[in-house]
Order: structure tokens, then C-alpha cells, then sequence
């Protein structure tokens, strides 16, 4: 994983820049506090977020926890192969357990989500 690519929020999600693309998903140490994901309840193709807002939610073998947008904008694809695989976020939360891809409409979003080190740091204060 190159960490300078990576942005994250305090509700655990994170989002990897590609130009004007992100990918969202949710990290590791989410995934790990929610245990064997069973479920992923994701948002219609071309459903337009709002930062902050819930667009869906992971439903874990004890717990359901929301998504929300890391940033604004259209989303332009989903990860089907959590609809048969949703384990892929618990083994893989960077990369096969991506959740979906956002064609972002705010730039500037951007600079108000942490780090890796921030985010790190976020993880051990809380």
C-alpha cells in the first residue's frame, strides 16, 4: 500500500486518489473491530454523495456499522465481487475489498481528511 496515496476519516474509511477518482473502503482497523463481515449493503450506480452522509453499511456477524462519504461525489462503480465475497474487506480491506469508486466533485474536500500518520495516530487516541 502507498500510504501517500491514502487519505482517511474519523469514521474509518479511506479514500485512494486516482486524479480525480477515488476509491472508498473501509480500513483495517475498522474491519478488525467489526469482526467477520457477512454483508455489504452498497449504494445504486450513479447515486450522487455527500461527504459525511451514510451510503450504506457493513453488516458484521454481531454489529451493523454505516458507511459514510469520504468526499462528495458520483459514484461510478461498485465492488460486485463483495455481493458473493463480502470476507474480501476482512482479508483484503485495500485492495479486493475496495467498496466502490467516486468520480469526486470537490477537490477541496480532500484536504480536510488525515494522513496515514494522522490517521495512526487517530487509531491509538481513541
Amino acid at each position: 500500500m502507498d500510504h501517500k496515496k491514502f487519505k482517511f476519516t474519523k469514521d474509518h474509511e479511506w479514500l485512494n486518489l486516482q486524479e480525480d477518482l477515488a476509491i472508498v473502503g473501509i480500513t483495517d482497523y475498522a474491519q478488525s473491530q467489526l469482526g467477520d463481515i457477512v454483508f455489504v449493503e452498497m449504494p445504486e450506480l450513479s447515486s450522487k454523495l455527500t461527504a459525511s452522509e451514510s451510503f450504506g453499511a457493513i453488516e458484521a456477524v454481531k454489529t451493523v456499522a454505516d458507511l459514510f462519504a469520504p468526499v462528495s461525489g458520483k459514484v461510478i462503480e461498485i465492488n460486485e465481487n463483495l455481493d458473493t465475497s463480502p470476507d474480501l474487506i476482512n482479508s483484503d480491506p485495500y485492495n479486493k475489498g475496495w467498496i466502490v469508486k467516486l468520480k469526486i466533485n470537490n477537490n477541496d474536500e480532500i484536504n480536510q481528511l488525515m494522513n496515514y500518520d494522522e490517521y495512526q495516530e487517530f487509531t491509538l487516541d481513541n
